[in-house]
């Protein structure tokens, strides 16, 4: 039978309170992310001397290796540390991957389509609320926020910076694949569980897990649009009971970008890729629309193959 969500939380487990489960997950990923960020720029400095460290301190990239530099530290200082701490917590601490990861397959591949769907009529919808955040104003004291989303969109647009197809699928198969899963396996796979352990209820864990997703980006300018992505992604593990719904849909976007971001390099796509003035009011009101019937089917489908009658063996009757 389909795997049921966070079915087995209500089994009056012997595990720690969930409160204490979040500080120790905090500490966990606190831990390994401090250790990741001394081991890579042991790395750097290994391969290419002090100089270069300094350089990524100072955003001076014109210094040789500061991209590869670059790559190093986000490899072993936050992607490593997002995948392996949610690992450790549900493996060792807990002793409970089946429902702190879900990484069971067993859910209705029709969803995969429905997910597609979403994520790419949601994008008018997307763009509404990119430019609603960019209508914001930031306080005099948070100001530091808007430099530091400048510099560090400097340094997407180096790392995003493709000569070849070859580029295309590294950086497909990298910020695509690899950081939607460390990304999932730590948001809606340990903390989200760990919230709905807490709250008793799905609606407020998944919105949670949203906002703290968001916030972990520090992006203020793009807090809105990746606060609605977050519920997207935690609804989609929720229904189905399957980390690899949020997978495929983190993936998608991710992958999207970086396949955009290539075509307006290499002059295919023509025009500003940052233009976050694509489309109108009547296409944000029917994205709205046709976003919100495509979850209420993939509602429906998950609902349905939970309630189908099991054979003798235990195994679902198709």
């Amino acid at each position: 039978m389909i795997n049921t969500p966070y079915k087995q939380l209500e089994k009056g487990d012997k595990q720690m309170h969930p409160g204490l489960q979040f500080l120790t997950f905090i500490g966990i990923f606190l831990f390994v992310f401090l250790a990741g960020n001394l081991i890579g720029s042991g790395i750097v400095i290994g391969l290419y001397g002090m100089k270069t460290l300094a350089s990524l301190a100072s955003l001076d990239m014109t210094v040789p290796h500061f991209m590869t530099s670059i790559w190093i530290i986000q490899t072993a200082g936050t992607t490593l540390p997002i995948l392996l701490s949610p690992l450790f917590f549900a493996w060792v601490i807990v002793r409970d991957v089946p429902d702190y990861i879900k990484p069971t397959f067993r859910f209705p591949w029709t969803l995969l389509l429905i997910v597609l769907a979403v994520m790419f009529l949601s994008m008018p919808l997307i763009e509404f609320l990119s430019n609603l955040n960019q209508k914001m104003v930031l306080p005099p004291w948070l100001k530091w926020m808007k430099e530091s989303e400048e510099q560090t969109e400097k340094l997407m647009e180096g790392m995003l910076k493709m000569g070849s197809i070859w580029d295309v699928i590294s950086n497909v198969l990298f910020i695509g694949l690899f950081t939607a899963i460390a990304e999932e396996f730590m948001f809606r796979g340990v903390l989200q569980t760990i919230f709905y352990k807490w709250t008793k209820n799905i609606h407020v864990a998944i919105w949670i897990t949203a906002v703290l997703f968001s916030a972990f980006h520090m992006e203020f300018f793009g807090f809105l649009p990746r606060l609605l992505l977050g519920l997207f992604f935690g609804y989609f593990v929720a229904w189905s009971g399957s980390i690899w719904t949020g997978v495929w849909a983190h993936f998608i976007n991710n992958a999207t970008i970086v396949i955009v971001t290539y075509l307006f390099q290499q002059k295919i796509f023509t025009g500003d890729v940052n233009n976050q003035h694509v489309f109108n009011n009547i296409a944000y009101m029917i994205s709205l629309l046709v976003t919100a019937a495509l979850l209420i089917i993939y509602k429906k489908v998950t609902d349905s193959r939970k309630q189908q009658p099991l054979l003798s063996n235990g195994e679902e009757l198709d």
